[in-house]
């Protein structure tokens, strides 16, 4: 019987990876098996003996069971692409820096106070060239003229003196207490504090309002923190009344004759301030441009009225 025939050995140091080309799987030297030959020694007979019958039986029942419930929770928190502990190019923080609460919401503080104050400075350097700045007293009805209106002389009968201690508007919803003003230093008007928005003053020099003559009430427009008692007279019309609550108890009532601006660099004084034969009352206040120099308004604003109960 003849002696099987051995499969010739790789020499030592012959390797499988830098030897001759494999034939078809076969290490080298091995002869190709023919039609007739048995299968090869690291051939199965049957190429699909090792082949699931169900080729999904390894197939998991559910294919999202091994998903993780959020699919976040593996993800790195700085994105893709960039490791952690490196800086991130766009600008976040490294991974595994908390932020505290208070953080962002302080920035965002910071953020506005400059921006604010970018504003200001802005505002102040226009304003500081025009030497002018706009804002709801320094526009002007255009039916409010230069020139006085014109007046009657049917009034009621002239009061006895009282001083006044309120002013009512009904029309302009204004209610302000009247407090007494003389004469400044300086021979001017004195005015109410800027600081109190809702006070009137009646000028002492003139008479009390329902006299006969020309009673004098002045009162702010604005300040930088808010509009001021007289803010809107120059919006009042022809007919609309004024009502002058006095000390003796009495209502003196004015109908608006009209509503004149005038420069105060020519204030007609002795046209405004004059005593008329019949009860008048004036109401005086602030308008037009706004001088950022001297901080005061360029005109001022003056209503015409006359007693009619």
């Amino acid at each position: 019987m003849a002696t099987p025939r051995r499969r010739d050995r790789i020499p030592p140091r012959q390797s499988l990876l830098l030897g001759a080309p494999r034939q078809a799987g076969r290490p080298p030297n091995w002869p190709a098996a023919g039609p007739d030959q048995a299968p090869g020694p690291h051939r199965t007979a049957d190429p699909g003996a090792h082949r699931t019958a169900d080729p999904r039986a390894h197939r998991t029942a559910d294919p999202r069971a091994h998903r993780t419930a959020d699919p976040r929770a593996h993800r790195n928190p700085r994105g893709p692409g960039v490791p952690a502990g490196r800086a991130d190019p766009r600008g976040r923080l490294p991974a595994g820096r908390l932020v505290r609460p208070g953080a962002r919401a302080a920035a965002a503080l910071a953020g506005l106070v400059l921006a604010a104050a970018g504003a200001f400075i802005v505002f102040r350097a226009v304003a500081g060239s025009a030497r002018t700045l706009t804002g709801g007293a320094t526009m002007v009805p255009s039916s409010v003229g230069t020139a006085p209106p014109r007046t009657t002389a049917n009034t009621a009968a002239a009061l006895k003196p009282s001083a006044p201690v309120r002013i009512i508007i009904p029309s302009l919803r204004v209610d302000a207490p009247v407090m007494r003003l003389g004469r400044a230093a300086d021979g001017s008007i004195q005015v109410p504090p800027l600081a109190n928005h809702n006070l009137a003053g009646w000028y002492d020099h003139s008479v009390t309002p329902g006299q006969d003559g020309t009673s004098v009430i002045l009162g702010h427009v604005d300040s930088f923190t808010g509009i001021s008692v007289f803010y809107s007279i120059k919006n009042l019309t022809r007919g609309e009344l004024v009502e002058v609550v006095r000390a003796d108890g009495k209502t003196a009532t004015f109908s608006v004759d009209g509503v004149q601006v005038v420069a105060k660099a020519t204030f007609p004084a002795a046209q405004i301030y004059g005593n008329t034969r019949y009860p008048e009352l004036r109401l005086i206040t602030c308008g037009g441009p706004f001088d950022t120099a001297t901080r005061q308004y360029l005109d001022n604003i003056v209503v015409y009225t006359h007693l009619v109960g």
